[in-house]
């Protein structure tokens, strides 16, 4: 352990902590503004400067690591002063229209002028280049607001793996873009908007789309329909001074249909329409690799309900509900999308429900239907937009609206959100199982889909302490877990001793691991989920601010607690579903579900 001081007060840390880490540690603060804990340290604010006996200059906390005997100052008059000016350098070039802007009370910088008691603005002068982009469907940029702290470029870079964001120019002429001074909307972008989370001004932030929300609730005769995901109900509360990690399911559907929604669905439902048709295709996908092997005669295969064919389908299969996750693989592994599951993700599918089964039972042209998906995901904004996510002339999905986009116009509608009593969802597309509100964890949609596959094979519940595959939960990159098939019911009895290998990931970077495992044809996996963020959709680039690891930690506790609290745990058990495939899909795989819940994808270049 290295002794030292700081403030007077004589503290331990361990070899390698850096000065700001050691002073949090001991509950001292030192105000920072580029640094993020774990992601992001290069000391290029120098907000974090404190004063070192016997060093010439002024050192940044974040990147300067404790030392024997070591004697610091955080708050001397000569470190006060230098922040004031470095703050004071960093407004003179920047906007000074906060109570306009869409990050006022809720930006770092801001919070940061009233730590450091800063009350002027002495410098003034040219101003850095200034522009907004909005070619993106789903991120907006404005280059007057930037600060350089450069966090947006570690997210895109270290953490995804994506890099399209990086510095150009040099000097004053500094801004972070893409190359060759693309717009977003024609870069490489995944638009998963992590770069959003981690911005602490407003320079970037996702696409508005409260505008076109409001004029459809206020302005037309439509049919006005809202689904929310799983990873909203543990993550809006936060916007509203819950800790992280509250369920507030019931109060956001009562502060919907206070909004005049008319019909409020859960995503959930068809995240477990999702696992009966991806369950459906994954096994579609095992029997007929066995039948190419020749484990199979066609016979077996037809009664099970699966076509022949002369080679074995595409393995590993892949999860396809991480919109972020399918543009990346369009952009840097297109001639591997056919591993990818064809179903579309499942809000799109609900779109496309509303828009025809549902249209249908209430008697409006699904023209007059407009259906606002609330997302923890920037990339949704883009999906929605895609050519084929269009059914009869008509989009599946007309708007999605972030968790951070949901509770502004819910504070918008003047709505106390604390007081608002226990709402329920509307049917039939409101009811789901526990399986389905674990899609918003990493590794939930693994887990639920083992949940029904391995039941419909052996007709017994996953063997796993409350139905949770342990292996894959968590934070971790890359986590895997096998599963022996024993004892499968008659019609599946060729699949006994065969080890089913399963991994997830969370985050570009992960993904682009497991995908050159398969480029290499290494890859041991029979399925794999991949979630574009990291964290999978309860840190997705929507969510509140901040999102780092506690924050992940209390919102997948809530998910899991959602889960065991209900007495449907498996997307095949929902009577719902059942109902649904009854009275107008038929079955899985089907000809209505083809066309109403399956895609294809698009293959693009890195430019």
């Amino acid at each position: 352990m290295i002794n030292l001081t700081i403030n007077n007060k004589r503290i331990t840390a361990e070899e390698g902590t850096t000065i700001l880490e050691a002073a949090k540690q001991n509950n001292i603060l030192i105000p920072s503004l580029c640094y993020l804990e774990g992601v992001h340290k290069i000391g290029s604010c120098r907000i974090c400067v404190v004063e070192q006996e016997g060093a010439k200059n002024l050192q940044a906390s974040c990147m300067t690591a404790v030392s024997e005997g070591m004697v610091i100052h955080t708050n001397s008059d000569r470190v006060r002063k230098a922040r004031k000016i470095l703050y004071e350098l960093m407004l003179s070039d920047h906007p000074k229209d906060c109570l306009k802007c869409s990050r006022s009370q809720n930006c770092e910088l801001q919070k940061l002028g009233e730590l450091i008691q800063v009350d002027e603005s002495r410098f003034e002068g040219a101003k850095s280049k200034d522009f907004i982009d909005e070619t993106s469907p789903s991120i907006a940029r404005d280059n007057s607001k930037c600060i350089l702290c450069k966090r947006c470029v570690t997210i895109c870079n270290e953490v995804q793996g994506v890099g399209i964001l990086n510095p150009q120019f040099r000097g004053f002429s500094t801004e972070v873009s893409p190359g060759s001074e693309l717009p977003l909307g024609s870069a490489a972008c995944t638009y998963c908007g992590q770069c959003t989370t981690v911005c602490p001004v407003g320079a970037l932030k996702e696409k508005d789309s409260t505008k076109a929300v409001w004029e459809a609730l206020l302005h037309t005769n439509k049919t006005v329909i809202v689904q929310t995901a799983p990873a909203i109900r543990v993550a809006l509360g936060e916007e509203f001074g819950y800790e992280p990690g509250t369920i507030v399911t019931g109060k956001m559907v009562s502060a919907l249909k206070e909004m005049n929604f008319d019909y409020v669905f859960d995503t959930n439902f068809t995240a477990d329409l999702t696992i009966m048709e991806e369950g459906t295709e994954f096994l579609g996908r095992i029997v007929s690799y066995l039948y190419s092997q020749k484990v199979i005669d066609t016979e077996k295969l037809e009664k099970l309900g699966f076509k022949p064919t002369d080679t074995g389908p595409t393995l590993p299969m892949i999860t396809s509900c991480s919109p972020g996750w399918i543009k990346y693989i369009e952009h840097y592994y297109p001639e591997q999308i056919e591993h990818l599951s064809s179903c579309k993700s499942p809000h799109m599918m609900l779109g496309a429900l509303c828009k025809s089964y549902f249209a249908e039972k209430i008697q409006v042209d699904p023209k007059d239907v407009f259906v606002v998906s609330v997302m923890p995901c920037t990339a949704k904004k883009f999906e929605i937009t895609r050519p084929e996510m269009i059914n009869n002339g008509v989009s599946n999905v007309d708007a999605v609206l972030t968790t951070r986009e949901l509770a502004k116009m819910i504070k918008n509608s003047g709505i106390e959100f604390v007081s608002l009593p226990e709402g329920v969802m509307d049917h039939p597309l409101g009811l789901s199982s526990g399986a389905a509100d674990i899609f918003g964890a990493p590794g939930g949609v693994m887990e639920a889909a083992l949940r029904t596959v391995y039941e419909i094979v052996t007709g017994r519940e996953l063997p796993f302490d409350k139905l949770h595959v342990v292996p894959i939960q968590g934070l971790e990159r890359i986590k895997t877990a096998e599963l022996t098939i024993e004892d499968a019911k008659e019609e599946w009895e060729f699949l006994n001793g065969i080890t089913v290998k399963v991994a997830t990931t969370s985050g570009l970077k992960g993904a682009s691991l497991l995908m050159e495992e398969i480029q290499r044809g290494e890859s041991p996996y029979h399925f794999i989920e991949v979630m574009g963020c990291p964290g999978g959709c309860i840190s997705g680039g929507g969510q509140p601010r901040p999102t780092n690891d506690e924050v992940r930690k209390k919102r997948i506790q809530a998910i899991y607690a959602e889960d065991e609290g209900k007495a449907l745990r498996k997307s095949h058990e929902n009577p719902y579903i059942e109902n649904l495939y009854q009275e107008y899909l038929g079955k899985p795989l089907g000809h209505r579900s083809h066309e109403l819940l399956h895609t294809h994808y698009t293959k693009r270049s890195k430019v």
